[in-house]
């Protein structure tokens, strides 16, 4: 069945949690039906926001997520398995149902207010992208950074999303504090591969405009090659790293394709429309890349793999850095400048939060 229209998802399959799952039947909808899924928007009613992150393979502890499911609709999205926590499918769900954290901005002042608080460099997001189209409208993420200015407590971003250029009033002067440091995601350079395996994302070309015009207000930036799918995206590698570098970027880094739990068979779904021709040799190289299987949940192996493909491409990316003076360290964030607004008086919203 094909994906409706600006989907990178055809299926909807059943959750870890759930043995029943509704798919729509083609036999009985009209084409224009069948193409057409429209995103519906849920209230968030989280009541705290900072995320706390352990894991040896990412360079931060706490995370910021304004939205929980994402528009972007990336196939190969190692962030789809967490929509089944909430009812909802890991396939066309995680697409269209995207929840808003409204109270995101405060909930995260309130949590900076706090004298256990320890100024650290928070990321967003650690799940799904900030920026992504929902973002236009609910200005989530720009309050977030705004409060994170007020505070001077210093942030990394993750996105590939030309949108956050549209934040430089407040980027800008946090980074002449020290305070911030933006990373591009960039998978591919081919506008036909982004459009079906990234379908509602910024085209490659955008995210190159961003990167330039990030480092031009004097933030600094970098490009992430994430992920490198093998046998499909491993060969634009220079050519990637090579446009950021013309562009401004100062470091770049990499990540292997991860395809846990339910993304594997999304992502075969997705070949055996999309890449039928590359099937095989896109999954025999995962495969060897992960000691034989899709996926290895392992720390220290899940971000790069392991073999001979595995080390061939580190080697290789290290190798194009170099030649492209992408393998500067970023500036080291600074905590030093961190203010600890006054909580003596508590906002409606915190009597509401407590009561």
């Amino acid at each position: 069945m094909p994906a409706p229209r600006g989907r990178a998802t055809a299926t909807n399959p059943a959750t870890r949690f759930d043995p029943i799952s509704v798919e729509l039947d083609p036999g009985v909808l009209e084409p224009d039906e069948l193409r057409q899924t429209s995103t519906q928007f849920f209230e968030d009613a989280s009541r705290s926001i900072l995320v706390s992150n352990d894991s040896p393979d990412v360079g931060f502890n706490w995370g910021v997520n304004p939205y929980r499911g994402c528009e972007h609709g990336c196939i190969y999205c190692y962030a789809r398995p967490s929509h089944e926590y909430l009812g909802w499918s890991a396939g066309l769900d995680f697409e269209t149902k995207i929840l808003v954290k409204r109270k995101a901005p405060e909930l995260l002042s309130r949590e900076l207010r706090k004298k256990s608080w320890k100024p650290a460099v928070i990321s967003l997001s650690g799940n799904t992208d900030p920026y992504q189209p929902a973002e236009r409208r609910f200005k989530l993420t720009r309050a977030c950074l705004q409060t994170l200015l007020d505070h001077r407590n210093p942030v990394g971003v993750i996105t590939k999303n030309h949108l956050v250029t549209r934040d430089l009033d407040i980027l800008a002067p946090m980074a002449k504090l020290g305070l911030v440091q933006v990373f591009i995601s960039v998978t591919t350079l081919r506008n036909k591969i982004a459009s079906a395996m990234e379908p509602r994302t910024s085209i490659p070309s955008r995210r190159l405009d961003a990167i330039e015009k990030l480092s031009g207000a004097g933030v600094p930036v970098g490009v992430m090659v994430a992920p490198v799918i093998p046998g499909l995206t491993d060969e634009e590698l220079p050519a990637i790293v090579r446009a950021a570098a013309e562009r401004g970027a100062v470091r770049a880094g990499y990540i292997l394709l991860r395809l846990p739990g339910p993304v594997a068979p999304l992502f075969q779904d997705w070949l055996d429309r999309e890449m039928p021709e590359r099937k095989d040799k896109i999954l025999s190289r995962v495969r060897e890349m992960r000691s034989g299987r899709l996926n290895d949940p392992r720390f220290r192996h899940r971000m790069k793999g392991e073999g001979i493909w595995a080390q061939t491409l580190a080697k290789f990316f290290e190798v194009t850095c170099k030649r492209y003076n992408l393998n500067q360290p970023m500036p080291q964030l600074r905590t030093d400048l961190f203010i600890r607004k006054p909580s003596n008086q508590l906002s409606l919203f915190d009597q509401e939060l407590l009561g």
